[in-house]
């Protein structure tokens, strides 16, 4: 029997699951291994020379241990800060999770998007120069987020946030000036569109919000194409490095996309 390709997946918490979820469609035949980095969530906190270590250290791991045939980054903070390290140390192919800000300022009627991430994703030099080549005759509104990818976390627990909280986080993105509204929402973290039914629940007026899952989902498929299928793939794996088993609420959350 053809053995199946081994992805690794690889967040800082679950919020990659949403990216998970689209590539187990594009390769339903794949071994995954999904490696949630929760001894170390959230990245915000944590100075950048040392969070590039620790990305290296735990995806070398998990590349030492899995043997992946690909590595998906499904974090736009690792994936923006440590994406050329991981490639120069690492032989096995990465996919990253970048901010979609050229797929945002084609699709935008209005020409005015806003970029909702992580503070450490919107605040870093990689995304501003995706501005600078992409965002040419395109109004982008950079906002920040302290609280959401938590958020996004605790609702996957059982812990329910309030609508106020949410509002509050993505208040920033709706702009109204000169006639023109924000029309385009770009969800530059992978927890985000955990909480997307709960985001359009409380915008001031309709958006498209664009999660970048199905793009990856397409490239990591591209990457692939010369592997062969394997009808009877294994169950996906969960590893969490904090080694803690996950609640009972969370385990049936989990059970959703397989695990």
């Amino acid at each position: 029997m053809t053995e199946a390709p081994t992805i690794v997946v690889f967040d800082s918490g679950l919020g990659g699951l949403t990216v998970f979820r689209e590539v187990a469609r594009a390769r339903p035949d794949a071994r995954f291994v999904y490696v949630a980095d929760d001894a170390g969530f959230p990245y915000g906190n944590m100075p950048e020379e040392a969070l590039i270590t620790r990305i290296v250290h735990v995806i070398g791991k998990a590349i030492d241990r899995h043997a992946p045939d690909l590595v998906v980054v499904a974090c736009n903070t690792a994936s923006t800060l440590a994406l050329t390290e991981l490639r120069a140390r690492f032989k096995v192919p990465f996919v990253g999770t970048v901010p979609a800000i050229k797929p945002a300022c084609a699709q935008s009627q209005t020409k005015r998007i806003a970029v909702l991430g992580t503070q450490a994703t919107v605040g870093r030099e990689y995304t501003r120069a995706l501005i600078r080549e992409f965002a040419a005759g395109c109004e982008v509104t950079l906002v920040g987020s302290p609280r959401l990818a938590t958020f996004a976390e605790a609702e996957l627990a059982g812990q329910p946030v309030a609508d106020s909280d949410i509002k509050s986080e993505i208040a920033g993105c709706f702009v109204e000036a000169d006639g023109r509204r924000t029309d385009t929402v770009v969800l530059a973290c992978t927890h985000y569109p955990l909480l997307l039914e709960r985001f359009r629940a409380v915008a001031p007026w309709p958006v498209a919000w664009l999660d970048p899952a199905p793009a990856i989902a397409r490239r990591v498929a591209d990457l692939l194409r010369d592997v062969p299928a394997d009808a009877a793939p294994p169950p996906p794996r969960i590893v969490f490095t904090s080694g803690q088993a996950p609640s009972p609420i969370l385990a049936r959350a989990l059970a959703k996309y397989g695990f």
